[in-house]
């Protein structure tokens, strides 16, 4: 029996309200001298989550804004850690969620690919064989030995986005990403994206367009509040969704 790629057992997350981020020192301070001060709340995102993904499957996972949707991947990329439960992935994950998040800035282009690489689980050598076709397919071949910090924010994503597909990761973790930068890159992007698909990758997708889904996904999830409402054959699960929407005019493509 081949074990799955990724299990989430009975998952909760709370995390800090922006009310909370913004208490600072000096606002505590002066409420406690008052007498007023109330601990800020926290806010529970995801709530009991249960999630079993075989390897090989491509998954969708749609839902409202603020379902919990983002905040899922990230579990289970390792970016945040469960208030309860238990995330278990097998296989190196390449993320495209925050493209150029992990980067330094102060590094150079080439530094920062050989170091985002290893992040992934990949050796240094086999990183420093692989920065000159990364550097040519993210077209930033004059800008090898520059810091980050000097890239323009479509640069970095570019650089982002490319390191983290060139790796060709066992476990694939799409949000809202299907092309980057200019009309000619976004292109370039588009066919990687397909031939990752095209291969054996276990693929986590989050996206708004219900097309893509129905077209690329081998089953859905869809999040409500931050639970799984439903979970299983993709059609379905946008037919619940919209109908919960109260949304009538999307029609599966054939």
């Amino acid at each position: 029996m081949t074990p799955e790629a990724i299990r989430l057992d009975h998952v909760s997350l709370w995390r800090r309200t922006q009310e909370e981020f913004s208490y600072d020192l000096k606002k505590t301070l002066f409420s406690l001298l008052q007498g007023k001060y109330t601990k800020p709340a926290k806010k529970q995102v995801l709530n009991d989550i249960n999630l079993v993904v075989n390897p090989g499957e491509k998954i969708g996972i749609i839902g409202s804004n603020g379902a919990g949707k983002s905040t899922l991947l990230k579990l289970i990329c390792g970016i945040l850690d469960p208030t309860e439960g238990k995330v278990r992935v097998r296989g190196n994950i390449a993320p495209l969620i925050e493209l150029g998040a992990g980067f330094n800035m102060n590094l150079s282009v080439r530094d920062n690919i050989i170091l985002y690489g290893v992040l992934l689980g990949y050796s240094k050598q086999e990183m420093l064989t692989r920065t000159l076709d990364i550097l040519n397919f993210a077209e930033l071949n004059d800008y090898a030995d520059m810091p980050v910090k000097s890239l323009s924010s479509g640069m970095k994503a570019r650089l982002g986005f490319t390191v983290a597909t060139d790796t060709e990761p066992d476990i694939l973790i799409l949000d809202e990403v299907l092309s980057v930068g200019d009309a000619k890159f976004a292109r370039k992007s588009r066919q990687r994206i397909d031939h990752l698909w095209e291969k054996s990758s276990t693929i986590l997708f989050v996206s708004h367009s219900l097309e893509y889904i129905d077209d690329l996904c081998d089953r859905a999830i869809w999040l409500n509040q931050g639970k799984i409402a439903f979970q299983g054959e993709t059609k379905e699960a946008i037919d619940l969704y919209l109908s919960h929407l109260d949304v009538k005019e999307y029609t599966h493509n054939n």
